[in-house]
């Protein structure tokens, strides 16, 4: 099963944030992120909270979790409305495999985020889809029903991989299916690849990188494979059916997609993201990555307003239940201290291309960014400039560099 959420205080029954977390609201990127809890079976390497129908029997379906969704989006409207409530800059359906809600249901989340915090101008809208439950109709239905973008879960083209993944989908149908979404009018289209996973050959990935830049798409994530615990591939790798990635491997892989797709056009503008533009980043993630604002909604899923964390109940009976009651769905919340802050700006505003402002840095942290800029992690001249912005190797050793920067 997924891994426990983080423990917190309890969260207020009415949804109710305090007032210092609406102060600003508004001035920052807002977003909103519905998490389809459903999937056809359980990938042997997800620790996502998702469930199969076998697993919730007659606990949930696809009817309830959209009544309570409903019910949680009015929530959240009400609540953000004690604030100069935003419209919505981007929306993000993820999962689990939210196109097996099929296209009218994807159309009636929308529609429901439309009527309650409402879309901003130009806001993008995207759903992750997997490439087995889609075709042309489904790209052309949730297209005109407002989604701006699709982002299909590929990870690799090689049929052993894929088998050790117990990925469901065939090589070659998330090309089909980034083919169509394109002739369906979609001109942003994402296909995710995991490298590393163990019996993965160096010209496996070569030609799942061929794949992706035959299919035309204007973006690609790519993240190297973790074992995460209480996951069926930790068992195996526990019980030496399967070995542990090894971090060398990674690093060529890593090196090997970031050259092929720098060549074809796409240049990265986060550590594991890669775009044709600007206009093809996605802005939903950029939201996280930069500290914007974002409601999150449905089953386990995490929200934060101002300085506030929160994470729902994880288990879609009980989500719908709580709201069915009139109650929020919230498990519990954090608030978050200016230092929390700082520290999670570091983490992540380091990643992307762009960088992070020295002035984030206390004093230890300004003297760890000078040795990185030394010993060729990051970019003197952008250093010198007031930034710290990750140099081709400093990518590699991300998480290191953050970790010197915090002390």
């Amino acid at each position: 099963m997924p891994a426990q959420p983080p423990t917190g205080e309890p969260a207020p029954a009415d949804g109710s944030l305090p007032g210092t977390a609406l102060t600003g609201l508004g001035s920052r990127p807002f977003g909103v992120y519905v998490h389809v809890p459903f999937c056809a079976t359980r990938c042997g390497y997800c620790d996502f909270n998702t469930y199969t129908a076998d697993e919730l029997g007659s606990s949930a379906s696809f009817g309830s979790w959209l009544d309570g969704l409903r019910a949680e989006l009015e929530l959240g409207a009400k609540v953000l409305s004690a604030g100069p409530a935003p419209a919505a800059d981007t929306v993000f359906v993820g999962g689990g495999t939210p196109s097996l809600l099929g296209a009218e249901r994807l159309g009636a989340v929308v529609d429901a985020i439309r009527d309650t915090f409402g879309l901003a101008a130009g806001a993008e809208v995207t759903t992750e889809s997997n490439p087995e439950s889609t075709s042309p109709e489904f790209f052309e239905r949730i297209r005109n029903s407002g989604f701006t973008r699709v982002s299909l879960g590929m990870q690799s083209a090689a049929e052993h991989v894929l088998k050790v993944l117990e990925r469901t989908h065939t090589p070659g149908r998330a090309v089909a299916a980034a083919r169509e979404a394109r002739a369906a009018g979609f001109e942003h289209v994402n296909l995710d690849l995991i490298y590393g996973t163990p019996g993965e050959r160096e010209q496996d990935l070569a030609a799942s990188l061929d794949a992706v830049l035959e299919a035309g798409v204007d973006h690609v994530s790519a993240y190297s494979l973790i074992v995460e615990d209480g996951t069926a591939m930790a068992r195996k790798v526990r019980r030496g059916e399967l070995p542990m990635p090894d971090e060398d491997v990674l690093a060529d892989r890593y090196e090997l997609i970031d050259a092929k797709l720098a060549a074809a056009g796409l240049h990265w503008y986060e550590v594991s993201n890669w775009a044709t533009d600007a206009d093809a980043e996605c802005r939903h993630n950029l939201g996280y990555w930069q500290g914007g604002d974002w409601w999150g909604a449905g089953p386990g899923a995490h929200s934060h307003v101002g300085g506030v964390r929160w994470w729902n109940v994880k288990h879609p009976a009980r989500y719908s239940a709580a709201l069915a009651e009139g109650n929020s769905p919230a498990q519990a919340r954090e608030l978050l201290t200016a230092e929390d802050q700082r520290i999670e700006r570091v983490m992540l505003e380091l990643r992307v291309r762009s960088g992070l402002s020295v002035d984030a840095l206390d004093d230890d942290g300004r003297r760890a960014a000078e040795r990185a800029a030394t010993d060729g992690l990051l970019h003197p001249a952008a250093l010198d400039a007031g930034r710290c912005v990750l140099t081709d190797r400093g990518r590699l050793l991300a998480d290191a560099v953050v970790a010197d920067l915090l002390g």
